[in-house]
């Protein structure tokens, strides 16, 4: 790396990144298109400047650091996201936008001086709303990138406060309309956002596949009443039938024994939200994890009959709104293996495994070959304050970006040795 692009340097701007929307207790709190993130984006940028990677801004405010080595070459995405659940840490997303950042710089800047070496342009990336949290669904600007939605389709989303993308974009000043940089592949660095790295004494992850996930927005419907007044037989209660929905995510995901499926539900909405009224309605949003594309259909069945059996119970009805399966899919061997032979090549002790969280790789990879690395998570602690990664954790994968992205941009990852 030159004088400006040193492990001490990517350190420090790591912590200054991370003042950004800090919180006391040492994370981050920066949803999308919030004034926090537009201020990290705001840095992004400046950064983007000062090492010499033009900045653009698409119309769903994907920020892009581009630098051109390889004339009228499509170009090598390096990213992920600046975004944050309300209270997070600061390593989620936030390490790989910037890791990406420096692998960019550092590549071209070595390319520039070996003429003819690269065979494709090279760009740092910030997606946008990868977390989902203020907007749903998640991975909203990669999504876009890659054609499963539209532009518009983003924009017109309305947040949990009523805003919409449109505006929030505009508000902070990153409603861009630039176009996008055309992508010959991508790569992404993450915290693994689990324990099995860690519990293994490893360095890197390299991933192979993606968990399937069945994502769902549910209704109960009940009615209205006083909690007063209203006897317990003619009570219609929408918190109860609710209830009983968390419980069925829970029931299903036990059923197929330890590890095999997992279930959640993360967020709860209920109206009118008041302490003497019986409440006529619960929206929630809920999903169904499991790696085996079988077993999350399985899984997705049983959800169906129990919430069934809970509206023919007959207090409340659930209606589920939608229900949006993400595929288990393979990333593609010749990343797998130029990944590989990066890590052996560095020193570092390293494993395949899949990600059991979403990512923008996982859409990236239905459009372009894409490496997806993962770091160690202490304790295995992620949208959590106490996310932790240390720095020599850091590094290492610092390290393995910027020579995989420079073997990338040079054509190896064309002729890479798949066993």
């Amino acid at each position: 790396m030159t004088a400006a692009l040193t492990d001490a340097a990517f350190l420090a701007d790591f912590a200054e990144l991370s003042a950004i929307g800090a919180t006391v207790a040492g994370g981050v709190d920066r949803e999308a298109a919030t004034a926090a993130d537009g201020r990290a984006r705001e840095w992004l940028r400046a950064w983007f400047v000062e090492h010499g990677l033009h900045p653009r801004v698409d119309a769903v405010g994907n920020m892009y650091g581009c630098v051109e080595v390889a004339a009228d070459a499509p170009y090598v995405l390096l990213g992920s996201h600046l975004d944050s659940q309300p209270t997070s840490g600061r390593f989620d997303g936030a390490y790989g936008v910037l890791a990406g950042a420096y692998a960019a710089a550092a590549v071209a800047a070595e390319v520039a001086d070996r003429p003819g070496a690269a065979r494709h342009n090279v760009a740092a990336v910030n997606w946008f709303n990868e977390e989902g949290s203020r907007f749903s669904p998640s991975l909203m600007g990669s999504a876009v990138y890659v054609g499963k939605t539209t532009a518009d389709a983003v924009l017109d989303t309305v947040g949990k406060d009523g805003v919409s993308v449109r505006d929030a974009l505009v508000l902070i000043g990153f409603r861009g309309d630039d176009v996008a940089p055309t992508a010959s592949s991508y790569a992404e660095i993450h915290i693994e956002q689990g324990r099995t790295l860690e519990d293994e004494g490893l360095d890197i992850g390299v991933v192979t596949s993606n968990w399937a996930a069945y994502k769902y927005v549910v209704t109960v419907h009940g009615e209205q009443s006083h909690t007063g007044a209203t006897h317990m037989r003619y009570r219609r209660d929408a918190l109860v039938g609710a209830s009983q929905v968390v419980l069925a995510v829970r029931a299903v995901a036990d059923e197929f024994g330890p590890d095999t499926v997992l279930g959640s539900v993360g967020r709860f909405t209920v109206e009118p939200n008041s302490p003497v009224v019986v409440p006529a309605r619960v929206r929630l949003a809920a999903d169904l994890r499991a790696l085996d594309g079988d077993t999350v259909e399985a899984a997705h069945r049983a959800f169906l009959a129990k919430v069934a059996d809970i509206s023919e119970a007959g207090e409340v009805t659930v209606e589920i709104e939608s229900a949006a399966l993400r595929p288990s899919t393979r990333y593609q061997d010749s990343g797998i293996a130029l990944a590989g032979e990066v890590a052996d090549g560095l020193g570092l002790r390293w494993r395949t495994m899949p990600t059991m969280a979403g990512h923008d790789s996982v859409n990236l990879k239905e459009l372009v070959p894409t490496v997806m690395l993962f770091i160690p998570s202490v304790d295995g602690v992620s949208h959590n304050e106490r996310e932790f990664s240390t720095d020599a954790q850091l590094l290492a994968g610092l390290h393995t970006m910027t020579e995989t992205a420079r073997r990338m941009v040079t054509g190896a990852l064309e002729t890479a040795h798949v066993s």
